[in-house]
């Protein structure tokens, strides 16, 4: 499918943060089946055809951009889905961009399909990739965790970059499913906890007291010593 009908649902032109040590704008894509309820973009679910800019405009935009910017990185919604994305890649990458990627792999098939023309990969881990139910109640899908570790194999054989990134929070964690998560992905490059902040009655966010606790943390930390944790 040709590029320019790429689903852009928006552009971050500068960031520092999307993409380990590089200079990245970001692309959010439109469209997700999943339902997560710590969700950050919910106007993103959605499919159609994205209310920002047409790829043809960012195009032009990127390769003026080339040589002050380093990387473009595509997120969502879940990115993966946009049948028209392996255009859009190719273009980048002939261009000279380095490529990033932000999914939670809940399309194995189309994933493992891009894996080839992606630098970097920041995969969101919903929970322990053998627990089938804590999956399905976060995202809704029954199927969350096979994608998930179907994507993870397909990524650790590929040799890209990656970093795994699970957002957790009490209304969903126990202390246990931390713990669990943490010790069964202990031998992946780099995981990140990202404490989920909710809404309070006067639409203000704030975090969950005291979660994960020191306690916990520490013993998170027992168990992967470099272990990442911030707020998501």
């Amino acid at each position: 499918m040709s590029a320019d009908r790429l689903a852009v649902a928006g552009l971050q032109a500068f960031s520092t943060l999307d993409y380990p040590d590089q200079l990245a704008a970001v692309v959010f894509l439109q469209g997700c089946p999943w339902r997560c309820g710590y969700c950050h973009n919910p106007h993103l679910q959605a499919r159609g055809a994205g209310a920002g800019p047409r790829w043809a405009t960012l195009r032009e935009w990127l390769a003026r951009r080339l040589g002050r910017l380093d990387a473009v990185v595509f997120s969502g919604g879940e990115p993966s889905l946009d049948p028209a994305l392996p255009a859009a890649l190719a273009e980048l990458r002939a261009m000279g961009y380095r490529i990033g990627l932000h999914s939670a792999g809940l399309a194995p098939r189309r994933f493992a399909a891009l894996l080839p023309l992606i630098d970097w990969v920041g995969l969101d881990v919903k929970a322990a990739p053998s627990d089938d139910a804590l999956h399905a109640r976060i995202t809704g899908s029954p199927a969350a965790a096979r994608a998930l570790r179907a994507s993870l194999a397909a990524l650790q054989r590929s040799g890209v970059s990656y970093e795994l990134r699970s957002t957790v929070h009490p209304e969903w964690f126990s202390d246990a499913d931390l713990l669990r998560l943490v010790a069964e992905l202990r031998d992946a490059p780099n995981h990140v906890l990202q404490v989920a902040r909710r809404p309070d009655g006067a639409g203000c966010w704030r975090e969950p007291p005291n979660f994960p606790s020191s306690t916990v943390l520490a013993a998170a930390r027992s168990i992967r010593p470099d272990l990442l944790a911030r707020t998501a």
